[in-house]
C-alpha cells in the first residue's frame, strides 16, 4: 500500500487495516502468523517531511530457543517516524551520527506495507522464550524440563577452567 505524498490532505490520513504477509518475510526463522497483522496509523505532513505514527498488532506464533516449543508470541508495538525526500539525503557529503535515524522516501510515495513489516520484524526479541524461567531440555534425557521433572543429574563438564577451580581450592 502506496501512499503518494502530494495527495496526503492537510489533515492528514488515517488507515486501519489488516496487512497479510507471508511468514518468509519476517526475519525470525520458524515464526508463523496466526491472524493477519493488523494496524492503526496516521499520516501528516509538515512541509517536505512525512510523519507516519501508529500502532500495529499481530499473533505470531514462535519457537522457544532454550526447549524448542512452539508458543503465541504476541506482537503490540507503537512507532512514531519521520520521513524526508531522498533527495535531501544526497546532498551530504559525510554522514553525522544524528543522520543514521533518518528515514527518506523515494518517488514521493511511502509504502506502508514496508513500514509496518519492518515494525513486525523489530519486536523480536534476540532469542525468543516461551517464558522467562523456561528450564529448556534436559541434557540428559531430553524431556522438555517445563512438561515434567526429570530426576536426572545433568554431568558437570571437566575442561580447561577445571584447573584454575583448583588452584582456588590450594590457596584457602
Amino acid at each position: 500500500m502506496k501512499i503518494d505524498v502530494d495527495r496526503i490532505p492537510k489533515e492528514g490520513l488515517k488507515i486501519s487495516r489488516d496487512f497479510d504477509f507471508p511468514s518468509l518475510e519476517l526475519v525470525e526463522e520458524g515464526v508463523v502468523f496466526l491472524q493477519p497483522a493488523h494496524a492503526d496509523v496516521a499520516v501528516g505532513t509538515i512541509g517536505e517531511e512525512v510523519r507516519v505514527k501508529g500502532r500495529v498488532t499481530a499473533r505470531l506464533s514462535s519457537v522457544c530457543s532454550r526447549c524448542l516449543a512452539p508458543f503465541e508470541f504476541p506482537v503490540d508495538s507503537r512507532f512514531d517516524l519521520v520521513f524526508l525526500p531522498e533527495e535531501l539525503h544526497g546532498l551530504k557529503d559525510e554522514l553525522g551520527e544524528e543522520d543514521l535515524d533518518q528515514l527518506f522516501y523515494r518517488g514521493r510515495e511511502i509504502d506502508i506495507r514496508e513500514v509496518i513489516l519492518e515494525q513486525l520484524n523489530l519486536t523480536f526479541p534476540a532469542k525468543p522464550l516461551c517464558s522467562e524461567g523456561c528450564g529448556g531440555i534436559c541434557a540428559v534425557c531430553g524431556q522438555i524440563r517445563r512438561d515434567s521433572h526429570c530426576a536426572c543429574l545433568a554431568p558437570v563438564p571437566e575442561g580447561r577452567l577445571s584447573q584454575l577451580k583448583n588452584l582456588l581450592k590450594d590457596k584457602r
